[in-house]
């Protein structure tokens, strides 16, 4: 992955590229944004061109993809960028979200090394932007709950102790590492505390929320703006499924509520993790809309439900309202049973809504 190559996020990439011209480059990066928008093409392009042995800078400006000019960029030729451009340099090691699937004999010890050629050819055929939801599709593990685990924590410790193959850095880039399990985590702690020489870690973060705080003071923060037109994975009924709940729950009809719950547990667990985000953040900017008149940065469809619905979200139920989606969400996360989860979460909603 070359620079020229990421849509809209020139002005960082020419920040990144100075970096490393100035001989300023942390061993622990933290790429935080939305996929769809860069962060890890931008994490993989870093380090294609730290390991570039022929690096192009642009007098007058390079190629501008943003009204921005490129200052520098890999020269994809050289043999260390061909095998980037292909994902197979030795040096680079990739982790990410992983699960057993029904072929594998032994699938206690899933890794990412199971999948390598898998997750290649899923980077390589969205460009490196495909969104976790379609990371899960790819592999047909919709159903099930895909982690960073403890067999990648001792490949990755197992990796970064051996030589360099080429003499430069090894490079291990964790995508949505906020899906570390707590040894792969507590793993990655300690090599950021006691990093090897030569080591270059990329974590590539979309809701640092869920990153520990002794991580993520650990790295170097590297904020990816959301791009203009970025295929975030929201589910295209999500808006009107968010509606007809908050509508029930007002009402509190059980036949129609609890048919509402039955739909929402036959469906993945990703994308009821996903359906709880939408709402979370759903109500945040009803809340913000409300008590700061901010303008409601999303649609849901429903022109009534726009103007009236913000009003019932004060400073009186927000916390709770908050705490009640984080708890859920983490719940979904351990393999909660999905309809009594959706049931139990609908009845603190309404009556923090009544409460208002």
């Amino acid at each position: 992955m070359q620079f020229k190559d990421i849509v809209g996020q020139t002005a960082i990439a020419n920040r990144l590229t100075e970096i490393i011209d100035q001989g300023r480059v942390s061993h622990a990066q933290m790429f935080l944004g939305d996929t769809a928008s860069g962060s890890l093409a931008l994490a993989i392009a870093y380090a294609q061109y730290l390991s570039c042995t022929n690096r192009q800078h642009f007098d007058n400006g390079g190629q501008a993809t943003d009204n921005v000019a490129l200052r520098a960029d890999s020269c994809g030729q050289c043999p260390s960028c061909r095998k980037f451009q292909q994902l197979s340099h030795p040096d680079l090691h990739l982790y990410f979200p992983n699960a057993a699937i029904e072929k594998m004999k032994n699938a206690s010890n899933v890794s990412s090394a199971d999948y390598q050629g898998e997750f290649r050819e899923f980077l390589l055929k969205h460009n490196q932007t495909g969104s976790v939801e379609l990371w899960y599709q790819h592999l047909d593990i919709e159903k099930k709950q895909a982690i960073i685990r403890d067999s990648d924590a001792n490949d990755m410790v197992r990796a970064l102790s051996l030589t360099s193959y080429e003499g430069n850095y090894k490079m291990v880039v964790i995508w949505m590492a906020e899906k570390m399990n707590g040894t792969m985590a507590n793993k990655i702690l300690k090599t950021l505390e006691e990093p090897n020489p030569q080591t270059l870690i990329l974590l590539v973060v979309e809701n640092s929320e869920r990153m520990l705080s002794t991580i993520i003071s650990r790295t170097q923060v590297v904020r990816v703006p959301d791009r203009k037109g970025a295929a975030r994975f929201v589910g295209e009924d999500f808006p009107q499924l968010y509606v007809t709940w908050m509508r029930q729950l007002f009402k509190l009809n059980m036949y129609t509520l609890s048919q509402w719950v039955d739909a929402m547990h036959a469906r993945t667990r990703e994308q009821q993790k996903q359906f709880l985000y939408f709402a979370q953040d759903a109500l945040r900017q009803c809340f913000l809309r409300n008590n700061a008149g901010l303008p409601l940065n999303m649609d849901f469809g429903d022109e009534k439900f726009n103007l009236s619905f913000p009003t019932m979200i004060t400073a009186n139920n927000i916390e709770k309202l908050n705490d009640a989606f984080d708890q859920a969400i983490f719940a979904v996360e351990r393999n909660a049973y999905a309809k009594m989860l959706f049931m139990e979460l609908s009845f603190r909603i309404s009556k923090a809504l009544k409460k208002r």
